[in-house]
């Protein structure tokens, strides 16, 4: 076990170098001995605990200050591949587990963008992606076993066995315990087609329901300020000849490094902001069509949409934002949002410098803070470079999201307030707080974030 420690503070920052926590010791851990080492020494090791893998969290739900990192990113064991299981340790990335599995035939249902998502987050964070027809689209959602280290350095493992008590670790955050290992439920390799299509928000609106009803997965890329959404199609079909990497290749070229770059560049030497924002509007119009056109196959493989980011990112670092909306009112949502945009850059003359982007996923219970508990969501997802006024459009952001009925991600959602998310979550929020207090009476994994989302009574005494 390596550790590093400062009385002033060891300066950790997430991937995208925004959100930063000073903790008092960062212990590397490489054995789940190393995570019980910590737990039991709560003097050398002081609190808040709170574990990190690849740290691509946008939100302060890692941080410690004052406290202990647990860094588990070098227990990376893929430990067994079975038939219809895959089990992991909690520093594996999900894109190196997704390729040993695809050795055997196998694959993840839920495929999403991050490769460098590692088991352990994905087994108890919020994640998304476009439901593939007839299944989930959070990871969580199909972790089976999941085995941590309590608070007080015993191991627990929770199964199927125990519904209730997974549905709650699927949600947890690393509030209950500090995952060391977990079991996903996967499925046999199949053939993926994709395509897009472009449409005007009118049509759009006019069109959702056929576009539902077609039996596709969905996700979508919106465009505020040109009035056009454009609808990547997903599902599963009888294998055509030889997989076509090409497809996600070139999408994940984009996403990865063409994009950002874009959005970094025209940031820093265009400050002329009539210019720059013209310059991203013609931009955005070749995506469009680049995506109409090339990004387009009848028989993909499903794991070649994981993208493996650099350990640090650079220039081409981007960030982003996300909430959810029931179904039945998104297009109006929609509408409220390309007019909200509009308004701020008016107000501000900030506006997004990438793509926004959306999901539909459906209904799932699965995890207690699962954001289609209530039934099928989509979702409106700003992205950003991060440049000045990105933190202060969120606020207003989020204040817009909440006011239309919308449900955060604690890991995804930047700068929500404790009202926000209690009128998200509601009942839900106190069952797990039930659960926490339970897991953890003495608040060792509770860091500053949370205890202003559970135990606002506590923070403001």
């Amino acid at each position: 076990m390596q550790e590093t420690s400062s009385p002033t503070g060891v300066e950790v920052r997430n991937w995208g170098g925004d959100i930063v926590s000073r903790p008092k010791v960062v212990v590397m851990a490489r054995s789940v001995d190393d995570i019980v080492t910590v737990m039991k020494n709560p003097d050398k090791y002081p609190a808040p605990v709170r574990a990190v893998g690849s740290n691509h969290s946008t939100t302060r739900c890692a941080t410690a200050d004052g406290g202990t990192i647990v860094d588990v990113s070098q227990m990376t064991n893929i430990i067994e591949v079975g038939d219809d299981f895959v089990r992991a340790q909690a520093g594996a990335l999900y894109i190196d587990v997704a390729k040993k599995m695809q050795e055997h035939n196998l694959q993840f249902f839920v495929n999403v963008e991050l490769g460098n998502l590692t088991i352990g987050s994905a087994c108890c964070g919020g994640t998304k992606d476009a439901s593939m027809p007839g299944e989930f689209g959070q990871v969580c959602s199909y972790a089976i076993n999941i085995k941590l280290v309590k608070p007080d350095g015993e191991l627990l493992e929770v199964t199927e066995d125990d519904p209730e008590l997974l549905q709650i670790m699927r949600s947890s955050y690393g509030l209950l315990g500090i995952v060391y290992e977990a079991t996903f439920r996967v499925k046999p390799l199949q053939a993926m087609s994709v395509r897009h299509s472009t449409y005007s928000i009118d049509e759009f609106e006019r069109r959702l329901p056929e576009l539902i009803g077609q039996g596709e997965s969905m996700m979508l890329y919106m465009y505020p300020f040109l009035g056009k959404v454009t609808v990547e199609y997903r599902k599963y079909v009888e294998p055509q000849g030889s997989a076509s990497s090409r497809p996600w290749r070139l999408r994940n070229w984009v996403w990865k490094t063409v994009a950002p770059t874009f959005g970094y560049l025209s940031n820093r030497f265009i400050p002329w902001k009539p210019l720059r924002y013209f310059l991203l509007n013609r931009f955005n119009r070749l995506i469009q069509i680049a995506l109409g056109i090339m990004v387009k196959s009848k028989h993909t493989n499903p794991t070649d949409q994981l993208i493996r980011y650099p350990h640090k990112s650079g220039r081409s670092a981007y960030t982003f934002s996300i909430w959810a909306f029931p179904e039945g009112k998104y297009v109006q949502v929609l509408r409220d949002y390309f007019a909200f945009c509009k308004a701020y850059y008016k107000k501000s003359g900030y506006r997004c410098d990438l793509l926004n982007v959306g999901y539909r996923i459906l209904s799932d219970q699965s995890s207690l803070f699962s954001y289609s508990y209530d039934g099928d969501v989509m979702t409106v997802d700003p992205v950003s470079t991060g440049a000045k006024g990105w933190d202060e459009f969120l606020q207003a952001y989020n204040a817009f999201c909440s006011e239309q009925g919308g449900v955060p991600l604690f890991n995804q959602t930047k700068w929500i307030e404790p009202s926000q998310a209690t009128k998200a979550f509601g009942a839900n929020l106190e069952k797990f707080a039930e659960y926490r207090r339970q897991y953890d009476p003495s608040d060792r994994l509770l860091n500053q974030y949370f205890a202003e989302m559970f135990e606002p009574s506590a923070v403001n005494a």
